[in-house]
């Protein structure tokens, strides 16, 4: 699919499903970001989530809503590490496998984890589409197209608010240390 129609989708999207985003920090500073353990949310109900959780976040996850393309956090971010459940912490994508698909979303061509995925059939908006669901959490994460480049074909196309970012060079820090050889360095 070419980047104009991507846009073009992008922007019905935004028409149909867009938010206002609460969150307006420079996705450049992404790494000076405290990290620490990531926090399980994943047991707590849909009230104690929407306390704990940013609006936009409790929105995308919880709802099944989609943030506004371009005007998100982690669409434009090239800084090595992994994205985890922003829910759960649960790993789901890496930097590694991260490209840019034009879309305005963070886009990658396979999960971290592919059993903390979980893809089901979406039919909301006059579309058929393939929904990607955190498996833990439960929260919507995006969809998945089968238009991503190689080796897999596919373009995860997920939210930011779905997701925190642990850059590589906090990953022990956070208990990802497994993944530090996995991550490429900053493209």
């Amino acid at each position: 699919m070419n980047i104009t129609i991507r846009s073009a989708i992008a922007a019905l999207t935004l028409c149909v499903c867009g938010c206002e985003a609460e969150d307006k920090k420079d996705p450049k500073a992404v790494s000076n970001e405290p990290v620490g353990k990531v926090e399980d949310l994943s047991k707590l109900s849909k009230e104690e989530l929407a306390k704990r959780l940013d609006k936009e976040a409790y929105y995308v996850c919880i709802m099944g809503g989609t943030e506004r393309p371009f005007q998100n956090k982690y669409w434009n971010n090239h800084e090595a590490g992994i994205y985890v459940d922003v829910i759960s912490g649960k790993p789901l994508f890496a930097s590694t496998h991260k490209f840019e698909s034009g879309s305005g979303w963070p886009s990658f061509f396979t999960p971290l984890d592919k059993d903390e995925i979980k893809e089901e059939r979406d039919t909301t908006h006059g579309m058929v589409r393939t929904e990607v669901v955190a498996k833990t959490s439960g929260a919507h994460l995006g969809h998945v197209f089968d238009d991503g480049p190689k080796p897999t074909g596919l373009r995860y196309c997920i939210n930011s608010a779905a997701l925190k970012f642990i850059p590589k060079s906090k990953l022990k820090e956070a208990g990802f240390e497994k993944y530090e050889s996995m991550v490429a360095e900053e493209k």
